[in-house]
């Protein structure tokens, strides 16, 4: 028989699962779009723990669906082709040439490994991009930067999302991994999108529960650089009021943010991708540990941080 002492020390473990039940509860049956990137990208741990958390997401009863884009790796192999990695507008500039580098990197390297990482769990993951099904249809993106249209090469901007694939693969148990990257109907190119966009425009698209951006910061901050303050939670119009304050890393993920909760999305946060779990510790605990944005009309949830 078990001494007193041997079920005493268990009894943390009891407590935590408790903890998370009316968040199991309230999302269960829910589709949870996550975007993969940052240092959860490159390290080790992190990649293994990412994959974890998307996994005992899936056996929790949600929908996980990851996007991922691959700036670091994209670099790596620009550098090893020899070609010179340009930015304008804190955005890359992508020749003919880089795109193949680009598509290649994405739908062959980091998609693959991401697969593979969740897999070790199960026949859980399937890869696709944007192009496959028309799932992201985009045109091409011509920023303008001090006051003139600036052609940036092929870099897209959506203008369509079919969620058709998406959901077959959803309601037959699986966890879809999709790379950002999209083909025109106008001119027949394959584009790179930016991977926050993407989340963001899918999440809206699939009427997820919640947008997850994985960033290499705790959240939001209050008074960046003067401050370490992170912003716990705010509405769609107090984040649209900070955008033009934002540093030009963390604008794409805001607005895509933003646009999420604007468009259905009853949750959008911005978590720290370098704390171990930090999935489950945002959706499965009291506290939180990012930033959420809610729409204008959500009502204060008790516990919700």
């Amino acid at each position: 028989m078990s001494s007193p002492t041997r079920k005493h020390t268990a009894l943390p473990k009891a407590r935590i699962l408790v903890e998370a039940l009316p968040w199991l509860t309230r999302h269960h049956g829910r589709t949870v779009v996550i975007k993969f990137g940052g240092n959860a990208m490159v390290d080790e741990g992190l990649k293994a723990a990412f994959a974890q958390d998307v996994v005992f997401l899936r056996h929790a009863g949600l929908k996980p669906v990851v996007v991922h884009g691959g700036g670091p790796q994209i670099s790596a192999a620009l550098d090893k082709h020899g070609i010179v990695s340009e930015f304008k507008a804190g955005l890359r500039v992508t020749t003919e040439e880089a795109m193949d580098v680009v598509r290649m990197v994405l739908a062959g390297q980091v998609q693959r490994e991401l697969v593979g990482l969740l897999n070790a769990h199960g026949p859980l993951a399937v890869g696709l991009t944007g192009e496959d099904a028309h799932t992201i249809t985009a045109t091409r993106h011509t920023p303008r930067i001090d006051g003139e249209l600036v052609d940036i090469g092929r870099v897209g901007e959506i203008t369509e999302i079919d969620t058709g694939a998406i959901e077959a693969l959803l309601a037959d148990g699986r966890i879809p991994v999709v790379s950002s990257i999209a083909r025109s109907e106008d001119d027949g190119h394959v584009y790179n999108v930016n991977a926050d966009t993407a989340a963001a425009a899918l999440a809206a698209a699939l009427g997820a529960e919640t947008l997850m951006v994985l960033t290499d910061v705790e959240g939001l901050y209050e008074d960046w650089p003067h401050s370490d303050e992170v912003i716990s939670r705010l509405t769609a119009t107090q984040l649209e009021k900070l955008l033009p304050e934002l540093s030009s890393g963390m604008v794409p993920k805001m607005e895509g943010c933003l646009y999420a909760v604007r468009n259905g999305v009853n949750t959008a946060r911005v978590i720290d991708g370098r704390v171990q779990h930090s999935i489950l510790l945002e959706i499965f605990t009291d506290e939180g540990i990012g930033t959420m944005v809610v729409p204008d009309d959500e009502p204060d949830t008790p516990g919700e941080s």
